[in-house]
């Protein structure tokens, strides 16, 4: 019999490292002599989303896995990122220029069905290629390739974050960008129809949310969701002004 808090790995899924385990593997590192808390996370990466990263350091509970995200995608980073999902650690490396991620596990079962639950345990370089690069050996089965957008649209909607992400933080209105295309991404009718108002109008996060007819909460998740497909056009006021607006397309 099963114990409710006992994890399991599917028939046909690869060996998965315990959360357990790794999280004393950062600790030792953490430990060591030329230990360091921040590189035993964010290791080896280029300087500037380093400093991106490091903003997230001082929060008890860790670094959020949407933000985490959005700034590889900003720096457009190819990056293996460690997740704890279900009690085992779950290497995703991202791709941003090629929209592609890799996973060696089913992302159904270890990513969607875990959305809320997974968190940041470390970053570094990505090893593995995309598909098509000319170090073959360092390309993965094509299998275990992935598109990303889906992955961050389910992941800002029904992820573990509520707020909106730094970079987009209210006061702003909200609009989206010209040539958006978003037909293959779930969404309810509701959100299709504030989409569609979105491109000609403006919207705060209070409108968007009277809009969907519900929270500041689900607002802020489709900007969220928006912004991360490089589909959201901030503006914000002038601090001359409070009645003037001037545009800034925010992009990764």
């Amino acid at each position: 019999m099963l114990l409710m808090d006992e994890t399991t790995i599917p028939f046909g899924e690869p060996e998965l490292m315990r959360a357990s385990a790794f999280r004393r593997y950062l600790q030792e590192l953490a430990c060591s002599p030329a230990g360091d808390p921040a590189r035993s996370r964010w290791t080896s990466l280029s300087p500037s989303l380093m400093a991106d990263l490091q903003r997230f350091e001082h929060r008890g509970e860790g670094a959020d896995v949407l933000e985490v995200l959005a700034a590889c995608l900003r720096h457009a980073q190819r990056v293996v990122v460690h997740c704890e999902a279900g009690g085992y650690v779950l290497p995703i490396t991202l791709f941003p220029r090629e929209r592609l991620f890799h996973c060696p596990a089913d992302p159904g079962t270890y990513l969607l069905q875990r959305l809320a639950l997974l968190r940041v345990l470390r970053l570094e370089p990505a090893v593995l290629r995309p598909p098509g690069d000319r170090e073959e050996a360092l390309v993965g089965h094509s299998s275990q390739y992935h598109p990303l957008d889906p992955l961050l649209w389910v992941l800002a909607l029904h992820g573990a974050r509520s707020e909106l992400l730094p970079e987009i933080a209210e006061p702003a209105l909200y609009r989206t960008a010209p040539g958006l295309d978003l037909r293959t991404m779930p969404m309810s009718p509701a959100h299709r129809q504030a989409i569609r108002h979105m491109r000609g109008q403006p919207v705060s996060v209070r409108d968007l949310a009277d809009m969907l007819s519900g929270t500041r909460e689900e607002a802020s998740r489709l900007l969220n969701a928006l912004y991360l497909q490089s589909g959201l056009i901030v503006s914000r006021s002038l601090p001359s002004s409070a009645g003037s607006w001037f545009a800034t397309l925010r992009r990764r």
